[in-house]
């Protein structure tokens, strides 16, 4: 394992290890209820199920975007108990390509918890390792053994401030991890306003992936990528920035898989950068 992704066959050693904590992800950003009734029908074994709107987020107020941080206190209490203490090794997947499963990841090195991997190939990789599935729900069930999970000082996030005073800087620069017709300002269907950060450049998520979708390209593709859109900027001076802070985790994990650590997190993102209007708005490719 590398401790950033865990494999399929290895997850499914670890099956019934109670240093392990296994989380089901899955959503839809359009039907909010999609996750917990896809892991009704069946789910890996053991796993628990983390709703993004409900548990991976705090509360939205119109102002600090679609998916701002949870509370501390609150998503530490959901963890332990879940059964996450200090030690546990925790593994976070899904099914639309590890989107969902990357926030998880981000937000348990943000409260300082290293033991953290997203499972390569998510469900399908699962499946087509022709492993089983259970409709069994642990969640709140007797048979989950708490834990106190304790939060520590981790990755912090930028906040829309830090954003706005790098605009210009060369040194500098925000990769937006959305398609590329929305980076355009084009086909806007989450946010009520169309466009991009400007000087912010495109790098789609998904370009993270095979040609299948299902697993992270190699280290080294991934680091030549990534290093051809940095242009010889320190991999610490780059914010990754999305819709609403998920999607933007995808490309931070990319870039730790490609060893240019040190990214770090704009969590409102465009959501909430856009709902002031007194922030300047760039559309088009460039």
């Amino acid at each position: 394992m590398s401790g950033l992704l865990v494999s399929v066959a290895e997850v499914a050693a670890h099956l019934g290890d109670s240093s392990w904590r296994i989380f089901d992800c899955r959503h839809d950003l359009k039907r909010p209820d999609y996750g917990s009734q896809a892991y009704a029908r069946g789910h890996i074994p053991g796993a628990q199920f983390l709703n993004l709107d409900r548990d991976l987020s705090g509360a939205a107020n119109g102002r600090n975007g679609r998916h701002p941080l949870p509370d501390v206190a609150v998503i530490s209490g959901k963890l332990s108990a879940c059964g996450v203490g200090p030690d546990t090794q925790v593994v976070a997947y899904d099914n639309e390509g590890g989107i969902f499963a990357s926030r998880l990841w981000w937000l348990l090195r943000w409260l300082g918890h290293e033991k953290v991997a997203v499972m390569d190939g998510g469900l399908a990789g699962w499946k087509r390792a022709k492993l089983p599935l259970e409709e069994e729900q642990p969640n709140g069930a007797a048979s989950v053994a708490t834990a106190r999970f304790a939060a520590r000082p981790g990755c912090s996030p930028v906040t829309v401030g830090e954003v706005m005073a790098t605009l210009g800087q060369a040194g500098s620069l925000v990769i937006d991890a959305r398609s590329p017709e929305r980076f355009r300002g084009e086909n806007e269907t989450l946010d009520p306003v169309g466009g991009h950060i400007p000087g912010a450049v495109n790098r789609f998520y998904f370009d993270n992936l095979d040609d299948d979708g299902c697993y992270f390209k190699p280290a080294g593709e991934l680091r030549k990528e990534f290093t051809e859109l940095l242009a010889g900027r320190d991999p610490r001076s780059v914010i990754q920035q999305c819709g609403s802070g998920v999607t933007a985790c995808h490309n931070l994990l990319a870039m730790e898989l490609a060893g240019l650590s040190g990214s770090a997190l704009y969590a409102g993102s465009w959501s909430e950068w856009c709902a002031d209007p007194a922030r300047p708005v760039a559309t088009g490719a460039g």
